[in-house]
């Protein structure tokens, strides 16, 4: 089987060396790609959000799946168009993409779903943005209504900011979503979803704020780690039936059946668990952790999925032990990051690649916020984060930055349900 992945970050890079992995994948080719990924697969140019350019390339490449990896071209319809075109693809369609695309849509679909979420409300007009921030806080969740990257929400107990934030957003032609806040620690499910049939993953963590012990602003994920030794069995039993399964079943019930990775977010509260967020894709930087301990054909899986025949496959099976991805990124990353610098020590096993790119002299420089993710294996995770900060350490970008704490409040038992 040939696969095509779609996509240019460290999330494509673990999917590509998953899928190379498969003694039922023959080939793998990723476009765009990175610097990274261009070291272990074939890569090609392409627009990643134009329908008829991955087509086109999916066709001269002769690829039996493609694998959708940003949230950008499913919302696009991207997926749509490799199927209408014969080829399988895993991702879902524009329709079920809205999920994530669109918070409003979400909402309604967890409400006739009858699934926990926190309470929110719209707000698309300036003059309606005071009073509503009088029904929320003391803590307010203010979140671009849209894609924003993981980076359009701000939490604060500071009114002001919230407003500035909001204020910003219905400035710039974009209606404004304000949820009461959840408590209780996060935790990432991603599930294998065809149609009806819903298949969990390892469940993970990820670390948004850009700085030790969550203080900062929101980024695209700085850091995550799998499994959760803190979260029961029977609370992961009960986000699949009672969450995911639910919304899965609505999508279908619409018309819009989700084909493709379903990633819940959620907060583990003491009324149990309650969603944060659908995303309609595998998750960065949680893709990398999770992929690291997958220890069944990821190929397989993915072609199941994309050919609605994932209830005839075997369930994932698990490495033992315990995997830890940390971000570096770039100077002034989550804002306008600066580019061009050159890494050294970064080609060694477990450094994966998202902003980088080659010189003309053939140096390694970074070209983006998220410059790499490293993943550090174990027994444990107390091991698997000595792993990955060993790594790290010994890589250098000028003005590059990464969480230290990344793990460390499940190694020291200090998260709890």
């Amino acid at each position: 089987m040939r696969v095509l992945v779609i996509g240019s970050g460290a999330r494509e890079h673990a999917l590509v060396l998953a899928l190379a992995r498969d003694p039922g994948v023959t080939e793998v080719r990723c476009a765009p790609g990175n610097a990274g990924i261009a070291a272990v697969a074939a890569v090609d140019s392409v627009d990643a959000s134009s329908c008829d350019a991955v087509v086109t390339l999916a066709r001269e490449v002769a690829a039996d799946l493609v694998v959708i990896g940003p949230e950008v071209p499913l919302v696009l319809g991207v997926a749509d168009a490799v199927r209408a075109a014969g080829i399988a693809c895993f991702g879902p369609s524009a329709d079920a993409a809205r999920i994530e695309g669109s918070k409003a849509f979400a909402k309604d679909v967890m409400a006739v779903a009858g699934v926990r979420t926190a309470h929110s409300e719209i707000v698309d007009s300036p003059a309606a943005l005071d009073a509503a921030l009088d029904r929320f806080g003391p803590t307010w969740v203010v979140k671009d209504d849209g894609l924003a990257a993981g980076k359009g929400v701000v939490v604060t107990t500071d009114r002001l900011a919230a407003r500035d934030h909001a204020a910003e957003l219905l400035e710039n032609g974009h209606p404004v979503l304000l949820e009461s806040f959840l408590d209780g620690p996060e935790v990432s499910l991603f599930c294998l979803v065809d149609g009806a049939t819903v298949v969990p993953l390892l469940p993970a963590q990820d670390h948004k704020r850009v700085g030790d012990g969550d203080v900062g602003p929101n980024t695209g994920g700085m850091g995550a780690y799998t499994p959760l030794p803190w979260l029961p069995d029977e609370t992961l039993r009960q986000i699949v039936d009672d969450v995911v399964k639910p919304v899965a079943a609505e999508l279908v019930a619409r018309g819009s059946a989700f084909s493709g990775l379903l990633y819940a977010g959620l907060a583990i509260g003491s009324d149990g668990p309650a969603v944060v967020e659908f995303n309609c894709r595998f998750g960065d930087p949680e893709t990398q952790a999770v992929l690291a301990l997958l220890d069944s054909p990821l190929g397989e899986l993915l072609y199941a999925t994309a050919t609605g025949t994932l209830a005839d496959v075997a369930q994932p099976k698990w490495r033992d032990g315990a995997a830890v991805t940390v971000v570096l990124a770039a100077e002034n990353y989550p804002g306008r990051p600066r580019t061009g610098d050159a890494i050294t020590g970064a080609d060694v096993e477990g450094v994966l690649h998202a902003g980088t790119a080659r010189r003309d002299d053939g140096a390694l420089v970074s070209a983006g916020g998220r410059v790499l993710s490293i993943v550090g294996t174990g027994a444990d995770l107390a091991d698997a984060r000595t792993d990955a900060y060993a790594t790290i350490a010994a890589i250098k970008l000028p003005g590059g930055h990464y969480r230290t704490d990344i793990g460390l409040a499940a190694v020291d038992g200090t998260i709890t349900v």
